[in-house]
Parts: structure tokens; C-alpha cells; sequence
């Protein structure tokens, strides 16, 4: 099988319950330079981060259920798409108004209609500059090979391996993108059987500048490394300030 999906454009939905909801979507609306679009949705549950510049690719939903974040792949033809995603390993959870899937491994991801989306919006201009410019899928060991295999199939974008670290597996779609996906392998140690998603941000030489930014407003730093410091955003969720260039 070597047919794959064309991708025009990809949108990191930041999805988190009712009870930290307005303070997550505060915080990342702050930190993007973002204005926050009207409501939509029957229950006014889905919102878009308006960038200064650009097309958008970063959105909100308020969910019952914990916090997390997916992933909408943009095409030109959903149900296409759909059945291909199927015959490479995806379930459909729902295909109402949203295809909804979960690949192999569990990651939720969502099959949308490319409206001509191109326009990657510039860094950031805050204290230093910085954007969200990578989703991280986050695999258990167990599940990697046959996630990693699934997304580079998929997508049919090229397996990069990560120069220092051997649980680094990048798949880029080109620079018409916003977003470059990192397939990281997680350790024994990690608790959980399904692949679930973060968000980085790159930040050059600053991310430790950027880390006292986000602290400032209600973002905890985890631990703080030589290539990448991991967050908790107000509602808890994980994300990181990196060294990548923004």
C-alpha cells in the first residue's frame, strides 16, 4: 500500500474541560498573540486563536472529559481521506458533522475540508521571539513501532531521525505547514496505554527567558533541560519551551 494523504494544512486543537477552560484559553490567546474568534458550536464549545498574521491553526474546545490536545488534518476530499486512514488502521469514532478517528495507538485526530489554508503565521514578537511550531504524538513503547509506521503511511512524509536522542522520530510536510509532528517514543516508566499529543514551542536561544515569561502568567515549570524545559499550562496540561527555532 503506497497511497497516502495530501495534506494541505494542519490545526492543533487545544481541548480542555469546563472547570480550566477559560483560564487555559486565556493564557494561550496571551502567549500566542492571539485574538480569541466568537464562539461556535450548539453549545458555544469550540473557539479559534486568531493570529496576528496568517491563517490560523490553533483552536479550543471545551470537553466533559480531561484535557488533551488533537490534531485536524486538512484535505480535500473527507470521506477519501476517511477510507484511506481506515485501510492504513484508524477507527472512525464519529462521522456526523466531524470525522472523528483514533489511529492505532488511540490518538484522537479529526478529518476536516482544506479551505486554502497557506499562510504559516511569523514568530511571535513578545519578549522574545517564539511560536507553536511543533505537535508532539506521545507514544508508549509498546505502541511505537506500529504508530510511528501508521503516521509515516499515512502522510507520506519522510521518517527523520533525531540526531541526539533515539526516541525522536520527526515527520515534516514541508515549510507550507505549521506545524512539524514529533513521534516520541515514551519510557517503561511511563503510565498509560494509548498515544496521546503535546504542544511545543520554539523559542532559539530564549526558552529559558520564555520560561519566566510563561510562569509570570500561570504556566509551572517542570524541569528544565538543555534543549527543552516542560510546562504545565493553567489547566495542568503539559507542553514545552524549546531550543527549535521558532
Amino acid at each position: 500500500m503506497n497511497q497516502h494523504l495530501e495534506i494541505g494544512w494542519l490545526t492543533a486543537f487545544i481541548d480542555r474541560p469546563a472547570a480550566t477552560f477559560d483560564a487555559s484559553v486565556a493564557f494561550w490567546a496571551e502567549i500566542t498573540a492571539s485574538r480569541l474568534s466568537a464562539p461556535r458550536g450548539d453549545n458555544h464549545e469550540f473557539a479559534t486563536l486568531l493570529p496576528p498574521q496568517g491563517d490560523a491553526y490553533l483552536r479550543v474546545q471545551r470537553l466533559a472529559e480531561a484535557p488533551r490536545v488533537h490534531l485536524d488534518l486538512h484535505v480535500q476530499d473527507v470521506n477519501a481521506a476517511r477510507d484511506l486512514a481506515q485501510q492504513h488502521g484508524a477507527k472512525t469514532i464519529d462521522s456526523r458533522a466531524t470525522t472523528i478517528m483514533t489511529s492505532p495507538g488511540g490518538f484522537v485526530f479529526c478529518l476536516v475540508t482544506h479551505h486554502g489554508e497557506s499562510s504559516v503565521p511569523p514568530p511571535v514578537a513578545g519578549v522574545h521571539p517564539s511560536r507553536v511550531n511543533q505537535l508532539s504524538i506521545d507514544i508508549p513503547a509498546s505502541l511505537y513501532e506500529r504508530e510511528s509506521a501508521f503516521w509515516s503511511a499515512l502522510t507520506g512524509w519522510n521518517r527523520i531521525s533525531s540526531d541526539h536522542y533515539d526516541e525522536f522520530t520527526f515527520l515534516d510536510g514541508g515549510p507550507h505547514l505549521p506545524l512539524r509532528v514529533l513521534l516520541q517514543r515514551l519510557g517503561a516508566d511511563h503510565v498509560g496505554d494509548r498515544a496521546e499529543a503535546h504542544l511545543d514551542i520554539g523559542c532559539g536561544p530564549h526558552k529559558d527567558a520564555m520560561t519566566e515569561a510563561h510562569a509570570a502568567l500561570g504556566a509551572t515549570a517542570m524541569t528544565v533541560g538543555q534543549h527543552w524545559n516542560v510546562m504545565k499550562d493553567p489547566s495542568g496540561s503539559l507542553y514545552c519551551l524549546t531550543s527549535r527555532d521558532p
